[in-house]
């Protein structure tokens, strides 16, 4: 019997993206890799589903220890049909990433890389989505693997409840100072759309934006963590309730 850890892996920027390679190159002396991940870039997905389409999956590459697939689905599939119809076992871990861009604030919401691990948390696998703040294909991730390591080991040796999971965001650069425990900071996407022509004279719209801090001053937040060199972890669970106002809302006769 194989008592090597199973870690079940997923993205949103694609099977080919730099970030996933790095983040099978973090974990991979830590159990055996089984790799589901979109065929191309799902970002922004959050937790969508695939139910209008059929669902495709290839096996792209494997070998002792890595078995990787590709699939026309979304993160959130990725890891509900590894686990529905691929594995014969369930997965120790789900890790999602490594994300080319931070999901950070509100971001965490919108991105597909979170809603991988959120899907894993949704069946009460411990689960972690990683995130680098770089968007460019050709990214640096050495300090992130690193970073990735630093957590996964901490995750294995401390333990997860098993339907909580971590939204960890690493700077860009070649030294991360270290690890800070935060939360969410609270601040909204500001959407711009701009407006185009086609070749036939419809309109259509592009969408840009920008990121904007409702608070820029708290230091507990990981948007600050990153602004000053830091990774941030923030521990999440699939529990949205919000129990202050469960406990306000009792007092009330409807």
């Amino acid at each position: 019997m194989n008592n090597r850890p199973l870690i079940l892996i997923t993205n949103d920027d694609g099977v080919k993206a730099g970030g996933i390679k790095a983040l099978i190159e973090a974990v991979r002396p830590y159990g055996d890799l089984f790799v589901v991940a979109p065929d191309s870039s799902k970002s922004g997905m959050s937790h969508a589903m695939t139910v209008k389409v059929p669902l495709h999956l290839t096996q792209v590459f494997k070998e002792e220890g890595l078995t990787i697939y590709k699939s026309n689905g979304t993160p959130a599939d990725c890891i509900k049909i590894a686990l529905g119809e691929l594995l014969d076992r369930k997965p120790d871990y789900v890790l999602s990433g490594i994300n080319h861009g931070t999901n950070s604030s509100v971001s965490a919401f919108y991105s597909g890389t979170v809603g991988g691990a959120r899907e894993g948390a949704f069946n009460s696998i411990p689960s972690i989505g990683f995130s680098l703040c770089d968007y460019s294909l050709d990214a640096d991730f050495s300090e992130a693997v690193r970073i990735c390591r630093q957590i996964f080991e901490f995750a294995l040796k401390n333990g997860m409840k098993p339907n909580d999971y971590y939204n960890v965001n690493i700077p860009k650069g070649d030294f991360v100072k270290g690890i800070k425990i935060c939360r969410h900071a609270k601040g909204r996407w500001v959407e711009d759309f701009e407006a185009r022509k086609d070749p036939y004279d419809r309109t259509y719209y592009w969408l840009t934006g920008h990121f904007e801090n409702a608070e820029p001053e708290a230091t507990d937040t990981d948007e600050w963590a990153l602004k000053n060199g830091y990774a941030s972890l923030s521990p999440c669970t699939v529990d949205a309730t919000c129990y202050e106002k469960l406990l306000e809302l009792r007092n009330y006769d409807f």
